[in-house]
């Protein structure tokens, strides 16, 4: 299936352009649309009798279409290519994100106050007191984002380094839907005790600690851990963020087919971390019939072929009727398939067995388990995880929220009720008049989401005891 072509493949091409050759850049043009091309911006750079420097920015659909769309540019007469660049290498040059301080150091007086022999006062007041790290540091508002880099979402097992241009942008919504700083920390280890270890040793200078791109089973090990070693909040997001917009979409979609939640048959294709998390948040929300679906048919009790220690949880609180065989076999008379696996791996034959007005979150990124276009005819609610199409299930609707309620209140963890909370947040987002089988789901650019997440789960967590902070000193009620 052809790509479309999009912002992460574009070009931007620097030419040259002869005077004397009236019409040419509208040559250019119909040159660069003839290989496929779409042209965004065009600037002037500069101007004279007999030439003209121009720049253009053009979306390509993969690296050798870029290629493509330079040499037509080109070939032209009285276009000469003077240089090109990939953009989205260009935005990375340096990385993304830098460290600012926050007061200015003009004189000796400045420098007195925020290093020595200031600031061993405060040093000393933190040591007698480690709370006051929360008033006298960045640890008030900072999260450390740490991946080893061996389940990055479309890459998979690319490394430590390799994984820090996704933690650099991480860090970027991180502050620009929150305001919530944070810093990229990559690990170069698969060991876990490891992991675990360094997360350990570099928590006291952190509110927070949002796990990434971990790779099933470690991922669960190192969180569960983590959680019960740390008194901050840990949260993988991976398995978290996507469950909680899943159930968000879920909570909203039930309201245009008109279905109770308790009353679904829900389909898990993928058993991996998110599939997992799904599948827990489901159940905390009063899902009660879960089927799950890995390369080897159904998790079911008694299935001991390619299990560890979470799929055997799995298929101890999940597939209440034992149902065995494939895909084709759990979906029958569901009613939510939930794709956490692969491309092109549901099918059409298997969608029309599902129940009446069935609603599909097919989220396989970039390709779904099956296309919008493939599924339109046969179901109700449609979602996948791309932008490109209606209802993107996207995490960036629930992590800075769900910190910024939790550093809000110094929460000491992030619990099954918050996150459940978070989700009703982002759904009510929509008011009845908006919902609509295509507007399930909020943008990711709505700025009422992360605040209405945030709300949610500093209430949750003042109401379960795990705030650091009362209710007086937040000013709330």
């Amino acid at each position: 299936m052809a790509v479309t072509p999009s912002a992460q493949y574009s070009v931007t091409i620097r030419v040259e352009l002869d005077a004397g050759h009236p019409g040419l850049l509208g040559q250019l043009a119909t040159a660069i649309g003839a290989v496929g091309g779409v042209i965004g911006a065009v600037d002037i750079i500069a101007a004279g009798q007999n030439r003209v420097v121009r720049e253009l920015s053009v979306d390509a659909s993969d690296q050798e279409h870029a290629d493509q769309v330079v040499a037509a540019a080109g070939g032209l007469d009285g276009v000469k290519v003077l240089s090109s660049y990939d953009r989205t290498f260009r935005l990375h040059q340096g990385g993304k994100i830098e460290m600012a301080s926050r007061m200015p150091l003009e004189d000796r007086e400045d420098l007195a106050l925020a290093y020595m022999p200031g600031v061993a006062k405060v040093a000393r007041a933190i040591a007698d007191d480690p709370s006051k790290a929360f008033d006298y540091t960045l640890k008030r508002n900072m999260v450390v984002v740490i991946t080893n880099g061996t389940a990055v979402l479309g890459l998979g097992d690319i490394g430590a380094a390799a994984g820090m241009p996704v933690m650099e942008g991480k860090a970027m919504l991180f502050k620009e839907f929150g305001d919530v700083d944070s810093y990229a920390l990559c690990v170069d280890s698969k060991d876990a005790k490891e992991i675990i270890a360094t997360c350990e040793a570099v928590a006291p200078a952190f509110g927070g600690i949002n796990l990434e791109d971990i790779a099933a089973p470690e991922c669960f090990e190192i969180e569960d851990t983590l959680k019960e070693r740390l008194d901050i909040p840990v949260f993988h997001d991976d398995q978290h963020g996507t469950a909680i917009v899943v159930l968000a979409a879920l909570l909203n979609a039930l309201k245009i087919t008109g279905q109770r939640i308790e009353d679904l048959k829900v389909v898990v294709s993928g058993v991996g971390a998110s599939g997992v998390a799904c599948s827990k948040i489901l159940m905390n929300a009063g899902v009660t019939n879960i089927i799950g679906c890995d390369t080897r048919g159904t998790i079911y009790k008694g299935r001991t072929e390619r299990m560890n220690f979470m799929k055997d949880w799995y298929a101890e609180n999940t597939n209440p009727e034992g149902i065995q065989g494939d895909l084709t076999e759990a979906i029958k008379g569901a009613n939510l398939f939930l794709g956490l696996s692969g491309p092109d791996t549901f099918k059409v034959e298997q969608l029309k067995t599902m129940a009446k007005d069935p609603i599909v979150f097919a989220m396989a990124n970039p390709t779904p388990e099956i296309m919008p276009e493939v599924a339109g005819p046969y179901v109700r609610v449609m979602a996948t995880g791309r932008s490109d199409y209606p209802n993107q299930i996207n995490n960036v609707l629930a992590f800075p929220g769900i910190f910024r309620g939790a550093l809000d209140v110094r929460a000491r963890a992030i619990s099954e009720e918050m996150k459940v909370a978070a989700a009703r947040a982002i759904a009510e987002v929509i008011s009845d008049d908006e919902l609509h089988e295509d507007y399930i789901i909020p943008s990711v650019f709505n700025r009422k989401v992360a605040p209405a997440v945030a709300a949610a789960t500093r209430r949750v967590a003042i109401e379960q005891g795990l705030a650091r902070v009362s209710p007086d000193e937040l000013g709330q009620d």
